[in-house]
């Protein structure tokens, strides 16, 4: 019954012997959504413990944004192991991600977001959600997109559900929406999200291709990080 945010800060007290004894009494859900928040030194433990089937239970559970958080915490020969139990299409997903330049949007963004196309029906665009929905780390708002994969406009679920069943996407979205390149400071896109009061920010290329979104949550950490490094930068001038 507790937030895995929670469970993870009690594993911060266990000893290393008791880790994969506790984690194994997890649901498996919960096990991945605490193994994210869990501290780097303590998930390099459980990985190093894992058999191959366990690793791709938790690898399976994770959105694509946390795995590559998670690839770029551990060592070369975790890394490896990691890599081996995701699926192809994660794989390849988590090295177009780690091409990106550190500090920007591209290196925070998650692909897993839903895109509707503008000819489509409330009807059609809600099945498609429910179709598709499980696996996106967020549904709240969903992107419009061309042939191309051009970005055309936003849409938010509260629109969807409030419209009728046979209006069509393309005259309901929003037109006039704020996004970010994939080479943007990713603390002014963490910023940008504060500023719009966003849950979500989408991430487009130089020709205005939707390759990501970056989400509140990843935001948060970002800011978090840029804290922690001035006040360590303001200790080490006193």
């Amino acid at each position: 019954t507790m937030n895995s945010s929670d469970i993870a800060a009690m594993f911060s007290h266990l000893d290393e012997s008791q880790i994969p004894l506790m984690f194994r009494l997890l649901p498996k859900e919960l096990a991945a959504e605490t193994f994210v928040e869990m501290e780097p030194e303590a998930q390099e433990l459980l990985i190093r413990g894992f058999s191959d089937h366990e690793l791709k239970e938790v690898v399976d559970e994770l959105y694509v944004d946390d795995a590559v958080d998670l690839v770029e915490e551990m060592p070369a020969n975790v890394v490896r192991r990691i890599l081996r139990q995701a699926t192809p299409e994660m794989r390849n997903t988590i090295n177009q991600i780690l091409q990106y330049p550190d500090n920007s949007a591209g290196s925070i963004m998650t692909t897993e977001y839903v895109d509707l196309k503008a000819t489509m029906t409330v009807s059609d665009a809600l099945k498609r959600i429910r179709r598709t929905g499980p696996d996106k780390e967020t549904i709240n708002v969903c992107y419009v997109i061309d042939d191309w994969r051009h970005l055309i406009g936003v849409l938010s679920i509260r629109t969807l559900l409030l419209a009728e069943e046979d209006d069509i996407i393309g005259d309901i979205m929003e037109r006039n929406y704020i996004c970010v390149q994939t080479l943007d400071d990713q603390e002014e896109t963490a910023r940008a999200l504060g500023k719009y009061d966003f849950l979500a920010l989408p991430v487009v290329d130089t020709e205005n291709r939707l390759v990501g979104i970056v989400t509140v949550d990843d935001a948060i950490d970002v800011l978090q990080e840029e804290t922690t490094e001035d006040m360590e930068k303001m200790a080490a001038m006193l």
